[in-house]
């Protein structure tokens, strides 16, 4: 058998690596990509600095991801073209693919620094059909939920019934979501029960009573404001109670939908569809937080840091790309801070592996495990690859500690 050499890097709850709170930054982007092949390069979707690893995750929702029969197939033994493109995007800056949901079209990634890993624990992914009586799939919604440093937070991609008119439908749809989507285990069984849920996706709300000339020459003047008034999300916000506590930033930037393919120009198509913010980013925050434990329960469960005030999302950046042209959408991002009242610093599982492997019975890992934790003849061990990297995976009660490694190709043992 060949030499090899391995090197590693141990993850512990003292190392020196950028902790996510009390200001932990989250960049969310959702594109309805029109069944479109991937462009060669999205790094303007992420920001200027994305290489600063300032960002603590990375969420992705994408809509109309090419769900042909064949192709289904063939993403069904590997990953699809655009989960390998954030891959390959987003792993050179430290990042780790957390969750993934995908149902026919609509996907959904969840990437993380590598560093949280140990605090991001009940990993949990759901999907709803709601396209064609809820056969097809076409049309729905997809989440993950996982705790962020002891706090519920749930991400949910949707996308909803399109045209004007079925605006009541898309509400239902919405909300047989939020009913259908359960979770097991803890406090957060349903999508709303969360700390933070954002939800996100084409949710195709339109821009009522306005004609397409009143829209595009509000849309040339810069007089978006007049649009606002009369967009139906905005207006459902008033009078649907299952939209109650979900806030979304101003929309400063142009509709997203309609657009020639391969332009910056809106339809002149034949059915010239009016312009609309179809592409949206929304958050909400849970009425009563996750209670602050008592003294003994924050041992029990490895919190160490007291940080103060309650549970806040700041938005600081909300906008569309225009440049990409492979979709009648543009796709539209948005950069939030998250605040919470305490964190968990005390990872459940801490691995112990011998800093280099140059022969087979080198290959020893040893782990300890919290005294508090209760085991499981489900918990496991396991080795799984991740691009031009390896990871050696502990699982405890959906919680995840990996190690990363880089392997010589002689090797031939992954």
């Amino acid at each position: 058998m060949s030499s090899f050499t391995l090197h590693c890097m141990v993850l512990k709850s003292n190392a020196a690596s950028p902790l996510f709170l009390p200001s932990g930054r989250v960049h969310i982007v959702t594109w309805n990509v029109g069944s479109a092949v991937p462009p060669d390069d999205i790094t303007s979707l992420f920001g200027p600095n994305v290489s600063d690893g300032n960002i603590d995750m990375f969420i992705i929702g994408l809509q109309e991801v090419n769900s042909m029969i064949n192709k289904r197939l063939k993403d069904a033994l590997f990953s699809d073209q655009w989960s390998e493109l954030f891959m390959d995007t987003l792993s050179p800056f430290g990042y780790v693919l957390v969750a993934s949901q995908r149902m026919q079209g609509v996907l959904l990634l969840v990437f993380s620094k590598f560093c949280h890993l140990p605090f991001l624990r009940g990993v949990q992914t759901e999907s709803t059909r709601t396209g064609l009586g809820g056969y097809w799939g076409n049309k729905g919604g997809v989440s993950a939920r996982m705790t962020v440093f002891g706090h519920p937070v749930c991400f949910l991609n949707c996308h909803l019934p399109a045209h004007m008119r079925n605006l009541e439908q898309r509400m239902e749809d919405f909300e047989s979501i939020l009913q259908q989507q359960q979770f097991e285990g803890g406090t957060a069984t349903g999508v709303l029960d969360h700390d933070v849920v954002f939800w996100f996706g084409d949710l195709n709300f339109r821009i009522e009573d306005y004609d397409i000339h009143v829209v595009k020459c509000a849309i040339d003047s810069n007089k978006l404001p007049l649009l606002w008034e009369r967009d139906q999300l905005n207006m459902a916000k008033n009078t649907e109670s299952i939209l109650e506590g979900f806030m979304e930033g101003p929309l400063n930037f142009p509709p997203t939908y309609k657009f020639d393919v391969g332009t910056h120009t809106y339809d002149t198509s034949a059915k010239k569809r009016k312009p609309a913010w179809t592409d949206r980013i929304l958050w909400r925050l849970r009425r009563t937080g996750s209670p602050v434990p008592t003294h003994n329960a924050a041992l029990q469960r490895g919190l160490t840091s007291w940080l103060g005030g309650a549970t806040k999302v700041t938005q600081h950046v909300y906008r569309s790309h225009m440049g990409f042209t492979i979709s009648d959408h543009k796709p539209v991002s948005a950069l939030f801070s998250l605040h919470f009242p305490f964190k968990v610093e005390m990872p459940l599982v801490e691995l112990q592996v011998n800093k280099e492997w140059s022969k087979l019975s080198d290959a020893t890992v040893r782990f300890t495990v919290a005294a508090t934790y209760q085991r499981s003849s489900w918990d496991w061990v396991a080795i799984y690859k991740v691009h031009s990297e390896a990871f050696l995976q502990i699982n405890l009660d959906n919680f995840y500690v990996s190690q990363a490694w880089i392997y010589g190709k002689s090797t031939g043992l992954l």
